[in-house]
């Protein structure tokens, strides 16, 4: 889009953010600049809810935060990194450095400096989970070395990765994936900023979409208004589409409900193998149409079952097992 990303434009203030505990955890980093680890899932408002924390918590904002995101330093070349903007000034004249001093050295420059304004400034490593151990003690150090004038937020979708030492260091604060309800809070709030028309259904339609990945739903409410003139049902549905195969989806979890798992197993090999859907695409599906199938206990069961799913196609080099997987618990009792 040329335009203005709407989740920059309309970015949410702390009192926006869906998780009312999130909410909490920050006022009171804003009071006192405390160290934090925002961890949980991709779209989750990490990174939205930290820029919230900084436009609060500083005069000068755009002088006293800084954002690092570990792949602009691991996925680059050295030539990259010297050539960053945001970096350049620290590494002028160092071109002798190798790539591990030059990371140390600008993250130490970044921390070193005063705040322009207050008495402190925040720094925020998004993406964390991919720093090295050795790059996490040189971290470890310079956390300790500028604790008086520096807050660093770490954001990452897996804290286990980091060392003890970073930890300890840290205030946790988990930030879940926003519901259904929340997502559509936050739709209506960006729509109403941006002066769009927008009916309930479009709204709806719009966080099944994100299926818990707010940025995902707001930006996909943006190339909604942008291509189809308002944020409604149709609107919606004829700019980002779907998987295309509605039918096929009702009839798997129909042939699932009634414990007839080959043909559910039929249905589900069509959308992978004759249509060429990805596991995370057929899942948002299958949660949209159980959305208006469902409800009760077996609409919370798909929810479990899907989040259960959800985690192990990441880690899954089988799709089609973990989706069949939960057609399998599909066709069980609601309260199995």
């Amino acid at each position: 889009m040329e335009a203005p990303l709407w989740t920059d434009e309309y970015a949410p203030a702390v009192a926006d953010l869906p998780q009312p505990s999130v909410r909490e955890y920050l006022e009171e980093a804003r009071e006192e600049p405390l160290n934090l680890v925002l961890h949980g899932p991709k779209g989750a408002g990490k990174t939205a809810a930290t820029r919230a924390l900084a436009r609060e918590a500083h005069e000068d904002p755009d002088n006293d935060f800084v954002e690092l995101n570990v792949a602009d330093f691991f996925d680059r070349t050295k030539k990259e990194i010297r050539n960053d903007e945001r970096f350049a000034p620290f590494l002028t004249g160092r071109s002798s450095l190798s790539k591990r001093d030059m990371i140390n050295h600008v993250l130490k420059e970044s921390a070193s400096y005063q705040p322009v304004s207050g008495r402190y400034k925040t720094i925020l490593l998004d993406n964390s989970e991919a720093i090295r151990e050795d790059f996490q003690q040189a971290l470890r150090r310079v956390m300790e070395r500028f604790a008086e004038t520096t807050q660093f937020v770490i954001a990452t979708r897996q804290p286990s990765k980091l060392i003890p030492p970073i930890r300890s260091r840290c205030f946790s604060v988990p930030v879940r994936a926003p519901s259904h309800e929340e997502t559509v809070a936050a739709l209506e709030r960006v729509v109403e900023a941006a002066g769009v028309d927008y009916d309930d259904e479009g709204v709806e339609y719009l966080a099944g979409y994100g299926g818990g990945d707010l940025r995902k739903a707001v930006l996909g409410a943006q190339t909604t208004a942008v291509q189809g003139g308002a944020v409604t049902m149709s609107a919606a549905y004829e700019t980002l589409g779907d998987i295309g195969h509605d039918d096929t989806v009702e009839a798997m979890l129909a042939a699932a409900e009634s414990s007839d798992f080959s043909e559910a197993r039929s249905n589900l090999d069509e959308l992978i193998y004759d249509h060429g859907y990805a596991g995370e695409e057929i899942l948002q599906d299958v949660l949209r149409v159980g959305r208006s199938r469902y409800d009760g206990e077996r609409l919370a069961k798909l929810y479990r079952l899907a989040g259960e799913v959800d985690f192990d196609l990441t880690e899954s080099t089988s799709d089609r097992v973990q989706l069949g997987h939960l057609l399998a618990e599909m066709g069980r009792p609601a309260d199995a």
